[in-house]
């Protein structure tokens, strides 16, 4: 099998480790995360800072991005700049996904996530557990959809968005890059760039925090 290396060590790469044990393409060879100080090797696996990644991208593996925080997952991206192509895609057996749809490098697919027909989903994307991404949406470089988040026909999420759990997107809704739709919101309205929704009907409490 291919060997990849996960980059970070927190809550999301254990979710990510058990699609890619489940997936059975790929072996885990180790992890990179700047909380380790040095190399070291344990179980066959390596542990080591980001920087060691310099001494493995010229081998023969591969690597996912194992954050959940959007912003810091394109500032790792941006910092390593690997090729598009030395990373992993991760994809549980029990998504359903139509052979129309197109998936990005470094994106990982959840268990049981649902991607319609002329999906299109870019590079170091987060579909979570039991989403579900109909037909003819579109969501970009490091988005993330949450947990049970239901985004229907022809959505476009723009750079950066977070759609949170439980959430439900109207046909033919432009999210703009950056911004946050809340848990459980329904959007049935654009969003602007940089903000955040939230509520039945989602409405922008820009400006509004902490008043």
């Amino acid at each position: 099998m291919k060997r990849v290396y996960l980059i970070g060590q927190g809550g999301h790469s254990k979710v990510i480790k058990d699609i890619i044990e489940a997936q059975n393409v790929y072996k885990i060879a180790g992890y990179l995360d700047d909380k380790f100080s040095s190399l070291k090797e344990e179980h066959g696996s390596i542990f080591a800072p980001l920087s060691y990644v310099k001494e493995l991208q010229s081998h023969d593996a591969f690597f996912i991005v194992s954050i959940g925080d959007n912003r810091v997952r394109k500032k790792i991206v941006e910092r390593i700049a690997l090729p598009v192509e030395k990373y992993a895609v991760a994809i549980h057996p029990s998504a359903v996904i139509s052979p129309s749809a197109q998936i990005g490098h470094g994106t990982a697919i959840m268990a049981k996530a649902v991607l319609n027909a002329s999906t299109i989903i870019e590079d170091h994307v987060i579909v979570n557990t039991a989403s579900v991404i109909e037909h003819d949406s579109f969501i970009e470089k490091f988005s993330h959809v949450s947990p049970g988040a239901i985004l229907t026909g022809n959505v476009t999420c723009r750079e950066g968005v977070h759609i949170g759990a439980g959430s439900s997107v109207i046909p033919n809704i432009v999210i703009g890059q950056w911004s946050v739709v809340g848990a459980g919101a329904s959007v049935i309205r654009d969003v602007e760039q940089e903000d955040t929704v939230v509520g039945v009907p989602a409405k922008s409490i820009k400006g509004r925090v902490g008043k």
